[in-house]
């Protein structure tokens, strides 16, 4: 009976943001532009980073990564997005749809962790500088960068191999514009219990740990600086956080409003804005708000663009 059930569903209708096709249309030439500057702006940071020997320390090192994540975020579902837009057609099959969660979900998860290991690096700079460059170690780098991507893989793969236990047997449509969990939990026909509680500990669980690191490394940060440092020199060690903190306070805000609250604490018209500013917009403000309020990333692009202008 449940092979049976699942061969009925072949493919998911995405329905988007809206039905009106002059909007549709809006939203395509939007969107595209959002990828073709979140692809082209990611990729430049990534190569700025590798390629200015000033910029090989940790703070960068973390940054190459954030910017590589934003890059695989935006790619899993934006290019679907516009095929789909383009060619008048909303569907996507079974087993796309799935993968599209666990990519969205592993990228999501590696961030988190992420953002909780460049809060972590700016603690130790800032409260331990004498004994940064000894803890703060290229290898101990990689092992935070590697934890977070495998923490990434293993929550993905928990959330997959729930998701293949369900079956789906109809209706399928799918009221946003790429395939979100807790919409799938809606559409099946199997007990979606144990895959829910499962999916609100790992989520609980991923945030808050992520979360509770940065806020402790940024109390410890303002601590230290409300002690040690004069007026000037507060203002100057805080604004080298501001960056981090600033796109920490948006992806913690919108994500956590987004997927620990009840299925019933927005109307799905607001849960979709929500989705759209961390799932598109976020990347593009990670990438405005490391360049351009960044002086080291800025001058090293002036550098940079000076030495191809006049080598050619």
């Amino acid at each position: 009976m449940a092979d049976r059930n699942l061969s009925v569903i072949t493919e998911f209708i995405l329905l988007g943001l809206t039905d009106d096709p002059v909007l549709n249309t809006a939203l395509s030439v939007l969107f595209l532009l959002i990828y073709i500057i979140t692809v082209l702006g990611n990729l430049w940071i990534i190569l700025i980073i590798s390629a200015t020997s000033q910029l090989h320390s940790p703070k960068y090192f973390f940054l190459s990564h954030l910017a590589f994540l934003d890059f695989c975020y935006s790619s899993v579902f934006l290019p679907k997005i516009l095929i789909n837009y383009l060619l008048g057609q909303k569907t996507i099959s079974y087993h796309g749809c799935l993968l599209q969660y666990s990519f969205v979900n592993m990228f999501l998860t590696a961030e988190c962790f992420l953002l909780a290991a460049m809060a972590y690096d700016r603690y130790l700079a800032i409260c331990h500088p004498l004994h940064y460059r000894g803890l703060m170690t290229p290898t101990f780098c990689i092992c935070l960068v590697s934890a977070s991507y495998l923490l990434g893989c293993t929550n993905s793969l928990t959330h997959l191999r729930s998701l293949l236990n369900l079956t789906f047997c109809g209706p399928n449509a799918i009221d946003h514009y790429f395939c979100d969990i807790p919409l799938l939990f809606h559409l099946s026909c199997s007990d979606t219990r144990h895959s829910e509680l499962l999916f609100m500990v790992l989520s609980g669980a991923t945030s808050i740990a992520t979360f509770l690191i940065v806020v402790s490394s940024y109390l410890g940060i303002l601590i230290t600086v409300l002690k040690k440092y004069s007026s000037r020199g507060s203002y100057k060690a805080l604004s080298t956080c501001a960056s981090h903190l600033t796109v920490v306070t948006l992806f913690y805000g919108t994500v956590i409003s987004t997927y620990l609250g009840t299925s019933s604490s927005f109307p799905q018209d607001t849960e979709k804005i929500l989705s759209v500013f961390y799932t598109l917009f976020l990347p593009v403000l990670n990438l405005l708000i490391y360049s351009v309020r960044n002086k080291e990333a800025k001058e090293a692009m002036r550098r940079m663009i000076k030495r191809k202008v006049f080598s050619q």
